[in-house]
């Protein structure tokens, strides 16, 4: 492979031959617009016809064997032994030519190098969830080019559900290096600085900041404040005019800061799939009131439905299950003048209830049917009117979802899912709502319940609310104790090494990450 390296002028008997200054992003952005061959490429090929031409016209002996071009290799094998040289010497070989910088950008050559040359770092590829109190988090570790990046992932500003998720660097592990690797924090507003990264375990790591004071700014703890609340919040404090809500934005600025040089992060999965899921399962973030927007994991477990914190609150902790939707149970919606009258929404939603610890009574009797009506099935719609859902912050989970295979999914034989209609949707009156902004159309809706509790998770409960349905990628909760209602939206992110190896570990997963708040 040494000389396979010498051959394109790389490796340790020779220097690149090309470029050696370095380039700005404007000429880096011109370079990959290049076609697949340019003069240095036909000088080389040239150079090799040359020297084939000259050895050729001498004498009549026999003719030498034609010579190889590296350029004239295929990629697949180009990549193979691009693999195999020293990572120093990769930046100089994507420097000979366009057709060899582009091979240099294949993912497999990265990934072979995590394994190879930081061995070490190879489990830490995924998804994360910090260990930041009752916050929590979601970081997304990667390999990016020359670096493993640690990148955190944030919700949109509030209450803006639809849009983007924002993200930023915590950490990059440099590729560089044969045997060693330099571990960077990228925390603060001073550029990287020396960090570093233990394996505590498979499914465990922590980082920590050797260099704290990159963290702080010259105008003290009340500059950085101001800066994280703009970058968090997307306002000022004089912009927020509700106190609690002044209150629980310093307080998360506080505890957080605690752990600007140390945290441990543990692994999380993406739920798995099913045909017969109502949408497909995975990330979404949603209105949690006063405390903004959170991300929740939605998962399907047979009958149920569940939505798991992996951000959240001093009330309702990360890793706590936010809400869970009986699919069993659902609830056919009157018309638009109906649903405007949150008693009324109340009134079905309690008969459901009430329903439901029925069938739970009859079920702990041995009893297999009941006196009176039977278990409703999502093909049997609960009769009477129903109110729209009520605004409560909340946020959901969820991956890209594909419209048919949702409509398919969709338990009743006539639903708005399917014919493409939607059914009229509006919020009661006297429900709040951090975002007016929802849809007024649903598909469906089901009976559910909602984690309440006081600050500091104290004295929780689950209380009566609505799960409403409207497309592959929103939906919403109310909230009858708290007359609120959440919306939420897919997070749309493509997570690779996400996967959980079997449907046990991520139940192990969600068991997991809740013990730690419970």
């Amino acid at each position: 492979m040494a000389v396979c390296a010498r051959l394109c002028g790389v490796g340790p008997s020779r220097g690149c031959r090309r470029r050696q200054q370095r380039r700005g992003p404007a000429e880096t952005a011109a370079a990959d617009s290049e076609p697949d061959t340019d003069p240095e490429e036909e000088r080389i090929e040239a150079g090799a016809a040359a020297l084939a031409g000259a050895g050729g016209g001498r004498g009549a002996g026999p003719s030498p064997p034609p010579r190889c071009s590296l350029l004239e290799l295929p990629p697949e094998l180009l990549v193979e032994i691009f693999a195999s040289l020293p990572g120093t010497d990769l930046p100089s070989l994507a420097q000979v030519c366009t057709k060899f910088r582009r091979i240099l950008h294949t993912d497999t050559i990265w990934r072979r190098r995590c394994r190879e040359v930081l061995h070490r770092y190879r489990h830490i590829l995924g998804l994360w969830q910090p260990d930041i109190g009752p916050y929590g988090g979601l970081l997304n570790v990667v390999v990016d080019g020359l670096f493993i990046i640690g990148w955190m992932y944030l919700p949109p500003h509030d209450p803006h559900v639809d849009d983007p998720m924002r993200f930023k660097p915590l950490f990059r592990v440099h590729l560089m290096e044969r045997k060693s690797a330099t571990v960077e924090c990228m925390y603060g507003h001073r550029g990287p600085h020396n960090g570093h990264i233990q394996i505590v375990k498979k499914d465990e790591f922590s980082t920590k900041c050797n260099q704290t004071d990159h963290h702080r700014m010259s105008g003290g703890r009340q500059e950085e404040f101001r800066t994280w609340l703009r970058e968090e919040w997307g306002r000022t404090l004089e912009d927020i005019f509700h106190e609690h809500m002044q209150e629980l934005i310093l307080m998360k600025f506080i505890y957080t800061s605690q752990y600007d040089n140390c945290l441990t992060y543990r692994r999380i999965y993406l739920p798995p799939s099913h045909p017969d899921d109502l949408i497909r399962p995975g990330l979404f973030k949603g209105t949690y009131g006063s405390h903004g927007l959170e991300i929740v994991m939605l998962s399907f477990h047979g009958k149920r439905a569940r939505g798991t914190k992996i951000t959240g609150d001093p009330n309702i902790p990360a890793g706590q299950q936010t809400v869970e939707i009986d699919l069993m149970h659902r609830i056919q919606l009157p018309d638009v003048e109906s649903l405007r009258s949150f008693n009324e929404l109340s009134r079905i939603v309690l008969e459901v209830r009430e329903q439901v610890r029925q069938e739970q009574q009859q079920r702990e009797d041995g009893a297999e049917d009941g006196e009176g009506r039977a278990p409703q099935s999502p093909r049997e719609p609960q009769r009477g009117p129903a109110q729209p859902s009520v605004e409560l912050p909340a946020e959901k989970g969820g991956g890209p979802a594909d419209g048919e295979a949702a409509a398919a999914a969709a338990p009743a034989p006539e639903q708005p899912a399917q014919s493409g209609q939607g059914q009229p949707f509006v919020l009661p009156v006297g429900v709040s709502s951090r975002n007016e902004d929802y849809p007024r159309t649903c598909r469906m809706c089901f009976y559910g319940t909602g984690l309440i509790a006081g600050h500091g998770f104290t004295s929780p409960e689950r209380t009566p609310g609505v799960f409403i349905l409207f497309d592959e990628d929103r939906f919403g909760f109310i909230w009858l104790e708290l007359k609120s209602f959440s919306l939420y939206s897919r997070v749309r992110a493509t997570f690779r090494n996400a996967e959980a190896p079997s449907p046990q570990a991520f139940e192990e997963m969600l068991k997991n990450i809740q013990s730690l708040t419970s």
